[in-house]
């Protein structure tokens, strides 16, 4: 069985997408040697170039030519006349596309990890908005299967896209294998002292922008006790940023928040791990992959009660209506003074965890390209 993955992001993005299109096709290809693996890509170069290299059953493909000078358009349109010839039995787009023109033998898959760009459309330009939803038409128009993040991203596709239930597969995703691996005491006092941060924190892990409301968690914070620190971990590119540090000044709490915007990836684990708690309080996700990751490092977690985080966080976390500071405080005591509610919130995450375990998510969508193959 040979399948072709839109891979661009597994090449280039630092975050969810890319982590997700690294996880699927590093588990597959790890697990299923039955299974050739091309990856299609404008550029192959940068931090990820190496990850696919000791598998050999990847292969990868780059822009040669004039698709060198037009890498989108190369993405979008010229992909699709080299899958014949390559042996293509199916190709996945890993993050809400597909080319156009696939050839019709060519059996077609699509990853839709969210729809916030119906849900939320002023977080976006009018350009870019108006581009991401005709791809996202256009892929769940031609797909054979949609591949849901969640619940929550099926129940979406079904009402703003009309997807017909009968062709959207519910398929979760992992997270980074690192996560995954015991952290030793010495890695977290080393990354501690480097970050210069304090005994008794809260973690808050994602981009700062108004979904994620972390202006609430510093509120939140202010009414914590005054050894409690906050760690924002995440990089910005939106006017809220400025609310977040108007909200620190606000509450005089400049000597309690600790904003990450260029944290090493290859920390975070330890982060997660030193943090007394992990917040994620988001107004809405199509997964929420920090909750995830804070219960494969054994940190308790406070997350909303809203679209699809109580799936991923389970009877492992708490949760909490992230429009209400007094919910999120007292949730937060809770945790700060309950012991024994701490420990069974961590025993909980380690069993909650192992659903999103990179082999039960690879052995899932294995099963789901036999299905599709034999249809």
């Amino acid at each position: 069985m040979v399948i072709g993955f839109d891979a661009k992001r597994a090449f280039k993005n630092k975050t969810g997408l890319g982590n997700y299109s690294r996880m699927l096709v590093g588990g597959v290809a790890g697990m299923y040697p039955d299974v050739e693996c091309r990856l299609y890509s404008p550029s192959a170069d940068g931090a990820f170039a190496k990850h696919f290299s000791g598998l050999g059953n990847v292969e990868v493909t780059t822009p040669a030519g004039m698709g060198r000078l037009f890498p989108h358009l190369w993405r979008s349109f010229v992909v699709s006349a080299r899958l014949t010839c390559d042996g293509v039995d199916i190709f996945h787009g890993l993050s809400h596309e597909l080319p156009h023109f696939i050839p019709k033998r060519v059996k077609k898959m699509v990853t839709m990890h969210d729809l916030i760009v119906w849900r939320y459309p002023h977080l976006y330009k009018l350009f870019d908005r108006s581009v991401y939803r005709a791809k996202m038409r256009h892929s769940c128009k031609i797909a054979d299967i949609v591949v849901a993040a969640s619940e929550q991203t099926k129940r979406d596709l079904q009402d703003f896209l009309h997807v017909p239930e009968q062709k959207i597969r519910v398929i979760y995703q992992s997270c980074d294998p690192m996560f995954w691996q015991p952290i030793t005491e010495e890695t977290k006092k080393e990354v501690l002292t480097r970050y210069k941060l304090p005994e008794h924190y809260i973690i808050c892990v994602g981009t700062i922008e108004r979904r994620k409301n972390q202006a609430a968690v510093v509120e939140a914070l202010a009414r914590l006790p005054e050894d409690f620190h906050l760690v924002i971990v995440g990089g910005h590119s939106t006017d809220y940023y400025n609310t977040v540090v108007e909200t620190v000044r606000r509450f005089n709490a400049g000597h309690r928040v600790h904003i990450l915007g260029k944290a090493s990836f290859a920390d975070f684990p330890a982060l997660y791990a030193n943090a007394e708690m992990s917040m994620y309080v988001s107004a809405f996700e199509g997964f929420g992959i920090p909750i995830l990751e804070s219960l494969c490092c054994d940190t308790p977690v406070i997350t909303s009660n809203l679209s699809s985080m109580p799936e991923v966080g389970g009877d492992a976390a708490l949760y909490v209506n992230p429009a209400d500071i007094d919910d999120i405080v007292e949730k937060a005591m809770l945790l700060i003074n309950d012991t024994e509610l701490r420990k069974r919130l961590i025993i909980n995450g380690q069993r909650q965890r192992q659903k999103f375990s990179t082999a039960e998510i690879s052995r899932q969508m294995y099963n789901l390209y036999k299905e599709i193959q034999s249809s």
